[in-house]
């Protein structure tokens, strides 16, 4: 069996590591399988994507189609010419998609119009929030997809009601996950966690990226100021996002406690998660990994498509207007925060699993 593996952006490589992993444990084992790992170039800033190769201890792509930024039409429609003649000189017999970036969308398209079998991973998921380019990838792929990884039952109700067969359907938990746990004991203390002079559990982690908190410059002046003046003098750690960054610099917010700094890779990024108070993020994947380490997570959106985060674990969905902020970390500081416990089967066994069920499909 020959597998072509997609990634495109940066939650992706944190995706793809422990099914790379699965499927050298089954090559030891004399197992019939090879893999194509092929990076689209979706995102090409080093801090954003190289470095995670090297963290995660993933081989270089075989490929890298170099595709680069532009609007969402310009980007999918460069994944698919670059990825079309890709699999047209390497044939495969299956293509893993994972998430929901362009690249996932994008890929699938082209392979099922080659007439080659897709998976994807982390399918069914739903934020039902159509202003969310991810949420269009993640419907269109999960139309076009013949086999279907998912992290919760919740997933599975969404598949089931868009007419997808069950035996096309694999509950088999997260893979997200399995990378987290796997690198728990190499997570890596960042220099500024010295430097600033930082304890455990008295500092707070922001990150920010999402239009509708960044692209308004009064919204996120407003965001900004309710949360430096609502954490008690506790430092907020903020590694920017590059996008994040070209608006921030124009606002001049300042303050104290404030300490903004470049993107981290994996290592210590979670380091500095598994040793703070709380996050306050817009992200989806870093409710998850709070989840599973304890620790108390605001989600300032109106929607989320890990529903499982805030009903099992420790994800708070508040909302983003700057009202909303005050009360939530009065609850954080008043000790009465929700301990939350792990769903099931994020347990670091589930890139295994797919492999596992792959190999026993007659593809």
């Amino acid at each position: 069996m020959i597998i072509t593996i997609v990634a495109g952006a940066r939650p992706n490589f944190m995706k793809i590591a422990p099914i790379i992993h699965a499927i050298q444990k089954a090559q030891d084992k004399k197992r019939n399988i090879s893999y194509r790992l092929v990076h689209t170039g979706q995102h090409y800033d080093k801090n954003m994507s190289d470095t995670f190769f090297e963290e995660l201890n993933i081989p270089r792509p075989d490929v890298n189609l170099g595709v680069g930024s532009g609007s969402q039409a310009e980007q999918t429609a460069g994944i698919m010419i670059a990825f079309e003649k890709e699999l047209l000189r390497n044939p495969t017999d299956l293509v893993i998609v994972v998430g929901d970036v362009t690249s996932t969308m994008a890929c699938s398209i082209v392979a099922k119009k080659l007439n080659i079998k897709v998976a994807h991973i982390e399918a069914g998921i739903r934020s039902w929030d159509l202003t969310m380019p991810e949420e269009i990838n993640r419907m269109v792929t999960d139309v076009l997809a013949d086999y279907y990884f998912t992290t919760s039952e919740i997933a599975n109700i969404n598949l089931k009601n868009i007419g997808v067969k069950s035996d096309r359907i694999f509950f088999v938990g997260n893979v997200m996950i399995d990378t987290l746990l796997a690198n728990m004991k190499r997570l890596k203390k960042p220099e500024i966690f010295d430097s600033l002079g930082l304890e455990e559990k008295k500092y707070l982690m922001l990150t920010l990226h999402r239009p509708a908190n960044v692209d308004e410059s009064e919204k996120l002046k407003a965001l900004m100021s309710e949360i430096v003046n609502n954490v008690r003098g506790l430092p907020i750690i903020f590694p920017i996002h590059p996008r994040t960054a070209k608006i921030f610099s124009e606002l001049g917010i300042q303050a104290n406690n404030l300490h903004i700094v470049a993107p981290m890779g994996y290592l210590e990024f979670n380091y500095m998660v598994k040793h703070c108070k709380a996050v306050i993020t817009d992200s989806g994947g870093i409710t998850e990994e709070t989840t599973v380490m304890g620790i108390p997570c605001i989600t300032l959106r109106d929607n989320t498509e890990r529903p499982e985060t805030c009903v099992i674990g420790t994800n708070e969905l508040v909302g983003n207007t700057p009202k909303v902020i005050k009360p939530i970390l009065n609850k954080l500081f008043s000790g009465n925060w929700k301990k939350g416990n792990i769903p099931e089967l994020w347990d670091g066994k589930t890139s295994e699993r797919i492999i596992d069920i792959l190999l026993g499909l007659q593809l």
